[in-house]
């Protein structure tokens, strides 16, 4: 599978011997993590595997890298009530992610970023996954672990118009623009959850606006199912594209930025180890 800027960087498209040739000249490589679940009336069932392999392809075709091939599957069962919804344990999910960790390294892969278009849900599994290897087994590899939620923060307050949540504007924006006809736009829906009433004013309904003194307050698919039985959390009403352009590109853009500081900052984090 051939690109409009060269060869493929997905390592499923690669030769074994294409792949040992790359790594002669960079170690940088891409995992796009994401989910298979419900995502509203508009939404497909894989909206946060679409927005990481979208970034990921992004970034490795304009740096260089490589990506791994995508995690179709996470942490989601809180949409278990929702048909199609396929959802891994937190420990099977970070088992997943110690082993496909591990044989990139063991190829010489040693900045490892994994991008994680489930927003947050994931980050639990991800994240302890690769401290683990870092602190017990793998103290030369760079992990990172790479969000939206985080990498978006300065510049979704000025493209959204309303509250995002699941389902909402921005990330299926996002999907609208990087794989056009993916979206039900005629499925578009301004239905939400009134989170303030259903948890007290403890758990913001904004993952990109001021949050309140709050707390996680865990809730079931079931009870999901009735607080917002579209799925959906923040209206969708606003997709457009071009919002998703700009939301894409700037996460992109600091993805771009990160792989050059890994590559610049070649060695452990913090200088020479004794």
């Amino acid at each position: 599978m051939n690109h409009p800027n060269g060869p493929s960087v997905w390592l499923q498209d690669l030769t074994w011997q294409e792949v040992e040739q790359h790594l002669e000249s960079d170690r940088v490589v891409l995992v796009p993590c994401g989910s298979t679940e419900q995502h509203g009336p508009a939404g497909v069932l894989g909206v946060d595997t679409y927005v990481a392999t979208g970034i990921v392809e992004d970034v490795a075709q304009r740096m260089g890298a490589l990506c791994a091939p995508p995690l179709w599957f996470g942490d989601s069962p809180h949409h278990m009530a929702f048909a199609g919804t396929i959802s891994l344990r937190t420990e099977t999910l970070m088992a997943l992610v110690t082993d496909v960790c591990r044989s990139l390294a063991s190829h010489g892969f040693d900045k490892i970023v994994l991008v994680n278009g489930h927003k947050g849900s994931n980050l639990p599994a991800l994240g302890s996954a690769v401290r683990a290897l870092h602190e017990s087994s793998h103290p030369d590899v760079v992990f990172a672990v790479a969000d939206p939620l985080h990498l978006a923060r300065s510049v979704a307050p000025t493209i959204k118009e309303v509250n995002e949540h699941h389902g909402g504007e921005l990330e299926l924006s996002q999907v609208a623009y990087r794989h056009p006809g993916l979206i039900r736009m005629d499925r578009l829906t301004s239905e939400g959850a009134a989170f303030g009433q259903i948890f007290g004013g403890f758990v913001g309904d904004d993952l990109f606006g001021p949050a309140p003194d709050g707390v996680d307050i865990v809730w079931s698919s079931a009870e999901q199912r009735r607080f917002a039985p579209t799925g959906s959390l923040s209206s969708s009403l606003g997709v457009q594209p071009e919002k998703g352009q700009q939301f894409h590109d700037h996460i992109v853009g600091r993805l771009c930025e990160l792989v050059d500081w890994l590559r610049t900052n070649d060695g452990p984090i913090g200088g020479d180890r004794p």
